[in-house]
């Protein structure tokens, strides 16, 4: 059985964390199928939305503590490496995902597993997921980006609420600090996910990766800096076939029917 699992349909590619007897915790298995399931989607046109959930009644509880306390005891170094060549390496092909990218939270995640959702896009989540910044119960720091993805979704002093006390928040209040984006009973968490994916794959795909890059560069960056990536983007995307479309579409009153191109 392979740590995960990978379906596409429609112009969605789902991606199963599939450890269900350890509550999807991460193996090195696991992280680098899904980093080679990234970058076969960012290349693959077919592929216009990719979503992460988890099997089972968890999403991610994290690193497996377990496997670890197996291996025996790793120098620093050995530390060191093991981070950034696993979820680090995972974090930075996230990073360079330019397609939308949803996790369906089903349930828990935690520590790492927490991390990887903050990585998404968007969040969708169950009604009983819950989420925790789990490492300082173990006596560690956030060790997947969480100081990084945080504070940017729920504002710094929330997010360090969560990081010190490393206490779970349930849907309802992540839906509440912004944490998630919606919330469905657990039995049409996959089935709404899976329509709005639908839907954003029936969309122009130019359009929305170049939607995601300029928000994400806004970020770093001065308006004047982002208005002058607006113009030369603008100027690409009312060349292609797809804008065409959506201005034929407009007039005739009917869907737009987008090609990529």
């Amino acid at each position: 059985m392979s740590d995960l699992e990978l379906s596409i349909d429609d112009g969605v590619a789902v991606a199963r964390l599939n450890r269900p007897g350890k509550k999807n915790a991460l193996s090195p298995e696991m992280l680098q199928g899904l980093r080679e399931a990234l970058q076969q989607a960012q290349d693959n046109a077919d592929v216009r939305v990719f979503v992460i959930t988890g099997a089972g009644d968890a999403f991610c509880s994290g690193g497996d503590l377990g496997r670890r306390a197996a291996e025996g005891e790793p120098t620093p170094l050995d530390r060191k490496n093991r981070l950034q060549q696993g979820t680090h390496k995972t974090a930075l092909v996230i990073e360079a995902f330019d397609k939308p990218l949803i996790a369906a939270v089903n349930g828990p995640a935690a520590g790492a597993g927490m991390d990887m959702a903050l990585m998404c896009d968007l969040r969708f989540a169950a009604r009983s997921a819950r989420f925790s910044e789990a490492y300082i119960r173990v006596g560690l720091i956030p060790g997947n980006g969480g100081c990084y993805f945080l504070p940017r979704i729920v504002g710094p002093a929330k997010a360090l609420e969560m990081l010190w006390t490393g206490d779970f928040v349930d849907a309802e209040e992540a839906l509440r600090i912004g944490l998630v984006n919606r919330v469905y009973d657990d039995d049409k968490l996959m089935e709404e996910t899976l329509a709005f994916a639908k839907k954003l794959a029936s969309g122009p795909p130019l359009q929305q990766r170049l939607i995601k890059k300029l928000m994400v560069q806004s970020l770093r960056t001065d308006l004047r800096t982002s208005l002058e990536m607006v113009s030369s983007h603008m100027a690409v995307v009312q060349s292609t076939a797809d804008y065409k479309e959506a201005i034929a579409a407009y007039k005739e009153k009917r869907p737009a029917k987008y090609t990529g191109r």
